[in-house]
C-alpha cells in the first residue's frame, strides 16, 4: 500500500488493493482501502476461496472435537 500525501490537509491517498485505483483516506472513502464495494466483495471471495491466505504451518486435527 503507497501512502501519498494529497494536499495540505494531510489526506492520504492508498491504491485499492484489486484493481490499484487511487483512494483517498477519508470519510469520503466509505470502501478504503478499496475503491468500491465491488472491489471489496472480490477481496474476500479471494480469502474465503484461500486465493489469499496467511503463510503457516499446518495445524493437526484436534482428535478430541468431535466434529473432525
Amino acid at each position: 500500500m503507497t501512502l501519498t500525501p494529497m494536499s495540505k490537509s494531510r489526506t492520504l491517498v492508498v491504491r485499492c488493493p484489486v484493481c490499484d485505483k487511487q483512494v483517498a483516506w477519508s470519510e469520503e472513502s466509505p470502501w478504503r482501502p478499496f475503491c468500491s464495494q465491488r472491489c471489496r466483495t472480490i477481496d474476500l471471495g479471494d480469502w474465503l476461496t484461500e486465493k489469499n491466505r496467511v503463510p503457516g504451518e499446518e495445524v493437526p486435527p484436534d482428535e478430541s472435537d468431535p466434529l473432525n
